[in-house]
């Protein structure tokens, strides 16, 4: 009961705040420089100096948005404007998709987020995050599908009534250490939503697999783990499953890290980096880079055990940051926007390009999985 009236109290305070002014802070010693690509033409989507390490998987797709990895090899990815697609343990894309969902696609709103269930190889489960209208509004939901011999064969929503934009929709999903089923939202181009607690926008949920809420939630009977977000686009843990990171975007450079506390507040529209009043980001990027999809690799077969990996849409790159001293490091460059990463089961990574989303110049093959095989 004290961390409801907590975070009633603290979002009627940030909401008033937030009416009359929006206050951004300068960046802090947080701020991390952008590595220099090493190589790459005017679109940073060069070939030229690509490690033989990684190979093109798939290609010519159309905006894929997540990825995951099954224990059996295969791959499950969705497309922005609203295909399932899976490729097989040989490493050939199914030409049929698994599936077809009927999308809201305006902007960056579409199918965004998917996630394999733990238990995926037993029950079939797979979870995405997609953008519907219901003929007067558009919103997002969370829906749970089965599976068979890579088809959808059923499906179930979970979660809905997240408020929608055509951009600023978060989507990302992830399955935590705990089981539980983390939703990431952005604030839906209305700030002050991020510090509503009577909104699901601008948060991190929580979940059971089953769409119920987890009696050990921080604020009974709510599915908000964390609020205060503006346009959260990754989510991963440690290998020991203690620390829970989040890259949220700012509205002008103020891009973050985040370290996810249960029932924090991390303090948008009211403030940025510098944070005084709430949870402080543990990295800040200015200028912008736009930081998608991430993992924290656990396995160390391609030497980054340990490390943050960050998926970069405008800076183009995917990058190691390492958060004890501040620094980091390119990891790929020369593929142009980057949305998302996923560690396999065998250490190896897995990449998405993102250059057919409107915001870049595709080159031919455009977009692409990616596999990293060597550092």
């Amino acid at each position: 009961m004290e961390r409801d009236r907590r975070l009633a109290l603290v979002a009627a305070v940030a909401i008033i705040v937030a009416s009359v002014a929006t206050i951004f802070f300068a960046p802090s010693s947080t701020t991390i420089p952008i590595p220099e690509p090493s190589t790459g033409g005017s679109s940073g989507n060069s070939t030229g100096g690509i490690s033989s390490g990684i190979k093109v998987v798939a290609e010519n797709l159309d905006v894929p948005w997540a990825i995951d990895v099954a224990q059996d090899g295969r791959l499950f990815f969705t497309e922005r404007s609203g295909a399932i697609r899976v490729v097989a343990a040989n490493g050939t894309l199914l030409s049929d998709p698994a599936a077809y969902i009927n999308v809201a696609q305006e902007g960056e709103a579409g199918l965004l987020g998917l996630a394999l269930h733990p238990g995926f190889m037993q029950n079939h489960l797979l979870y995405i995050y997609q953008t519907y209208t219901n003929g007067t509004a558009v919103f997002n939901k969370v829906v749970m599908l089965t599976e068979k011999d890579s088809k959808i064969i059923d499906s179930r929503v979970v979660l809905d009534g997240i408020p929608a934009s055509d951009r600023n929709d978060g989507g990302r999903i992830r399955f935590g250490p705990d089981g539980k089923l983390y939703i990431a939202t952005g604030d839906a181009k209305q700030p002050e939503l991020a510090q509503d607690a009577g909104s699901l926008a601008g948060k991190i949920l929580r979940i059971n697999p089953d769409g119920s809420i987890p009696d050990d939630n921080p604020f009974a009977g709510s599915p908000v783990y964390s609020y205060g977000h503006r346009n959260v686009q990754g989510l991963a843990w440690d290998a020991q499953g203690s620390r829970m990171y989040a890259t949220d975007h700012g509205e002008s450079g103020n891009d973050e890290i985040n370290l996810i506390k249960p029932g924090e507040n991390y303090g948008w529209p009211i403030e940025q980096c510098d944070a005084t009043r709430f949870e402080k980001p543990v990295a800040c990027f200015n200028p912008a880079i736009a930081p998608a999809g991430m993992a924290v690799a656990h396995s160390d077969k391609l030497g980054y055990e340990g490390d943050l990996l960050v998926a970069s849409l405008k800076a183009m790159q995917l990058r190691k940051v390492d958060l004890s001293d501040n620094t980091a490091i390119n990891v790929l460059t020369s593929y142009g926007r980057i949305r998302d990463v996923v560690e396999a089961p065998d250490g190896t990574l897995y990449v998405l390009t993102s250059n057919r989303d409107g915001r870049a110049i595709p080159n031919p093959g455009d977009d692409k999985i990616l596999h990293i095989q060597a550092p």
